[in-house]
């Protein structure tokens, strides 16, 4: 693959020349790499890492772990590959996950075709060739066929949001950047800035372990309590024996777990709900956001109904007025924002190395020497300031490479005034490059992860099947294409709450960027129907040449 030549009609010297670049060692990259070798194509994968596993290498923070069930947060195309591996729990947790992760490159022999600590910092198309030149930090120079983007939905962290963060005189990390070789919090005083799913699962992990715990809170969450049995063999043996039954229903449901909708919210009684939503939050898994009542998503009466039976859930267990004040939601419905699960999260700020500030009337002002100050001149003393900031979600990966298109159209420029793709697989003048996890598609976030990757990377693969057996090499998206397909997301989301709620769903997290739900809200059943009509019908919203 190694070449160094000079690529005709340019300045340009080619160090390896490939029929695919895959970005990302993560779910969906190293599946993308096993379909394309299959065909028998020259691919290699990049990742900034120093390992395989994606979002599962960078979020290694403490109590960092699924919220999906393991066994549904899994690859069906191969039944040995899903057996072979046996969680030790319901939920499992990171160090367990990366483990899988580097189980399942071994064997598929995935990394000899892997390049890690490596990043991909530009990608331009050559339109008289139909190819991309794609240069890494290394100074690699690729010319290839196909640049397709496996970079995840949630691996741009926000980490440079508050001024002054140089000059803090103890540690600073973000959640996703955490220190490889660990941090010890014992005896120390710590700061824990956010308190989305990330920031919960950090706070519950940490609070017994430091000397002093000051969470910054801004947004509440709607919590839901996690039931987390460990597995042994006969635990393991039975969800093993479901492996048909999980493989032909998991990629059909509304949000890709094995919830589907069981209930009607017009067909029941008041009597009839509060037990079913009672039985729903006893299972304690996200069945009562993905598997209850639909109308949640599209009926304000019904979701407010639902809300306020979380609400009351949290009120029980934190009792103290000013707690409740800052950490139970009031203006926004339970599941337009991402659902966190959780072990004893509300329990931690009874303790009393534990203090709750409110940032939501008195931010944050900035970062000083000595810890953080708010709007109000309060400074709290820290040694380390931990930041579960978020991210720049579905965009902010590919918006942060050089990636130019036909004409020299910049990506970051276009998402930058609007977020467009068609289907969340391509964009209109991007030739030849596709996407996974990107907006406009399930995966961007309403959607179990490894469910919606797999679906993608396999329409990809598809895809580049159809071209190669008909003599095709360029393909892309249409303008009359991707505007139907934007036309029908955004009809789409208007009948949901999601599209009247302020959230990193919507974008709204990052100042600037064009608001928009991020994710296709029909339902990763009827986005799958969708996309194979698409290939069924010869790829109608796309030019093939």
């Amino acid at each position: 693959m190694t070449v160094a030549q000079t690529t005709p009609g340019t300045d340009t010297e080619v160090t390896i020349e490939l029929d695919a670049v895959v970005l990302g060692a993560g779910v969906a990259g190293l599946y993308q790499l096993h379909q394309l070798r299959e065909q028998g194509l020259r691919v290699r994968v990049y990742d900034a890492a120093g390992e395989v596993g994606g979002t599962w290498y960078w979020n290694a923070y403490p109590g960092a772990r699924f919220d999906s069930e393991g066994y549904v947060y899994q690859y069906f195309f191969s039944e040995d590959l899903y057996k072979e591996w046996s969680w030790s729990e319901r939920f499992p947790g990171q160090p367990e996950i990366e483990r899988w992760l580097h189980y399942v490159a071994d064997r598929l022999d995935l990394r000899r075709d892997i390049q890690l600590d490596t990043t991909i910092v530009s990608a331009h198309f050559d339109e008289d060739r139909g190819r991309w030149i794609v240069r890494t930090d290394r100074g690699d120079v690729i010319d290839t066929q196909f640049f397709i983007a496996c970079a995840g939905p949630l691996s741009a962290p926000l980490t440079d949001v508050f001024e002054g963060s140089d000059d803090f005189r103890g540690r600073l990390v973000h959640t996703s950047r955490w220190p490889r070789e660990g941090l010890d919090l014992s005896g120390r005083r710590v700061g824990v800035v956010g308190i989305g799913a990330t920031g919960i699962q950090v706070i519950q992990t940490i609070a017994e372990q430091v000397e002093h715990l000051t969470v910054f809170a801004r947004t509440p969450q709607y919590v839901l309590p996690m039931n987390n049995p460990r597995y042994g063999p006969a635990d393991q043996a039975a969800y093993k024996a479901r492996f048909e039954e999980l493989r032909d229903t998991v990629p059909h449901t509304f949000t890709g777990f094995e919830h589907s909708f069981e209930y009607t919210w017009a067909e029941l009684t008041p009597e009839q709900r509060h037990e079913v939503l009672e039985k729903l939050y006893e299972d304690g898994s996200l069945k009562l956001y993905a598997g209850g009542f639909a109308e949640v998503f599209f009926d304000a009466e019904a979701n407010e109904a639902v809300s306020e039976f979380i609400r009351e859930k949290m009120r029980a267990r934190l009792k103290d007025p000013y707690l409740c004040d800052v950490l139970i939601p009031r203006d926004y419905g339970f599941g337009t924002h991402r659902v966190p699960l959780e072990t004893n999260y509300l329990e931690v700020y009874h303790r009393e190395n534990v203090e709750l500030v409110s940032v939501r009337d008195n931010p944050i002002a900035r970062i000083v020497p000595d810890g953080i100050e708010l709007t109000d001149g309060t400074v709290h003393a820290l040694d380390v300031i931990i930041l579960a900031t978020g991210f720049d979600a579905g965009t902010g990966a590919l918006t942060r490479i050089d990636i130019r298109g036909r004409g020299g159209r910049s990506l970051t420029e276009d998402w930058g005034r609007d977020i467009r793709t068609t289907m969340g697989l391509a964009v209109h003048g991007y030739p030849n490059l596709l996407t996974t996890s990107v907006p406009l598609a399930p995966g961007a976030a309403l959607c179990n992860a490894p469910t919606c990757l797999q679906q993608q990377t396999e329409w990809i693969s598809e895809t580049v099947r159809y071209l190669r057996k008909r003599g095709k090499t360029v393909i892309e998206a249409t303008a009359a294409g991707e505007d139907t397909w934007v036309d029908h997301h955004e009809e789409t989301a208007a009948a949901t709450l999601l599209a009247s709620s302020s959230s990193w769903w919507t974008g709204a997290n990052v100042p600037g960027k064009p608001r928009r739900v991020l994710a296709y809200t029909g339902g990763v059943g009827v986005y799958r129907g969708k996309c194979q009509e698409e290939a069924s019908a010869g790829y109608p919203s796309f030019n093939l040449s």
